[in-house]
């Protein structure tokens, strides 16, 4: 790892902040980094209703070329910070070196909205785009899902209720550095990289269990298969399946076994864990290396 990062990474793991007291603090923080240009972004989004009929923003960065497939994003953040203005250098990049329209959803955030709120924002925004009814110039037969960190958890649990529900599933899913077990306290967690990565490289051990203290305070919901995908008990009939994992990552480990037990049920999985990189790496410069290594992971998953 570049030693300048590392040193950015180690100085971030270090700030003395208790997510659960100073989660709105860092949304602020995030704001003042966001794109100056969000305003100009505005006129791209979209509005629909969820379940409990509250109204979600959904910000669409249209395709300019030929290709109709759409990506419905899930931004990271630990289901408490981030939003689709953080992402608007990710969505933009994503359109266009993938070639396809960018969906991104503004689900609602713990814990003013805990668990299932956010997680059925996105679920309702997977139904309503491959019924056809966002107004969306796309395939609506080719969505992939993808998302990145508490995202790509999302990604995940949106595809396990589609399967349990008997409907129909995304043609692909992308899951970056993904959330996928409940358990992060690096005594008990069942994964090395807890204890390996959980200090020194920005996202810490503890901060991830102040996370998912704020997202699913019921202790009882985090053994959903909707909040940590590994405790499913059936892993079969899931969308052909690209899992992007970090070296320096406290949820590498998790990442990869989520991984593991898809190959194992028989699905199409491919795994690339991105070396010298650490969690929250594909929001950095589209020149970073380890961001370019996975676009042209994405690439070749999605055959562009």
């Amino acid at each position: 790892m570049n030693i300048i990062l590392k040193f950015i990474y180690k100085l971030m793991a270090n700030l003395n902040i208790d997510i659960r007291k100073d989660y709105k603090k860092v949304r602020m923080a995030q704001e003042i980094l966001s794109p100056g240009v969000r305003l100009v972004y505005k006129q791209l989004d979209q509005h629909f209703k969820s379940k409990d009929g509250s109204m979600i923003t959904l910000r669409v960065f249209e395709n300019s070329g030929e290709g109709k497939g759409a990506i419905l994003f899930f931004h990271g953040g630990g289901w408490v910070i981030g939003d689709i203005d953080f992402y608007i250098n990710l969505c933009t990049s994503l359109q266009q070196e993938l070639n396809r329209t960018v969906i991104s959803v503004d689900y609602r955030l713990a814990p003013e909205y805990p668990y299932p709120k956010g997680f059925e924002d996105c679920y309702t925004a997977f139904d309503l785009l491959c019924k056809g009814e966002l107004d969306v110039d796309v395939d609506h037969s080719d969505v992939v899902v993808m998302g990145d960190s508490a995202g790509g958890n999302l990604a995940a649990a949106v595809c396990l209720k589609r399967r349990d529900e008997g409907l129909s599933l995304p043609s692909k899913q992308v899951l970056i550095y993904p959330a996928t077990c409940w358990n992060h306290d690096e005594e008990t967690s069942p994964f090395d990289s807890v204890r390996e990565n959980g200090e020194d490289y920005g996202l810490t051990s503890q901060r991830v269990e102040e996370y998912m203290s704020l997202y699913a305070p019921n202790i009882e919901d985090r053994k959903s298969p909707y909040v940590a995908p590994l405790e499913a008990e059936d892993f079969s009939h899931q969308p052909e399946t690209l899992v992007i994992t970090a070296e320096f990552d406290p949820l590498r480990d998790e990442g990869e076994e989520y991984a593991k037990r898809l190959g194992e049920a028989e699905n199409k999985v491919v795994l690339r864990r991105i070396d010298g990189a650490a969690h929250g790496f594909i929001t950095l410069p589209a020149i970073t290396k380890s961001v370019k290594e996975a676009f042209e992971e994405m690439k070749r998953f999605l055959g562009e």
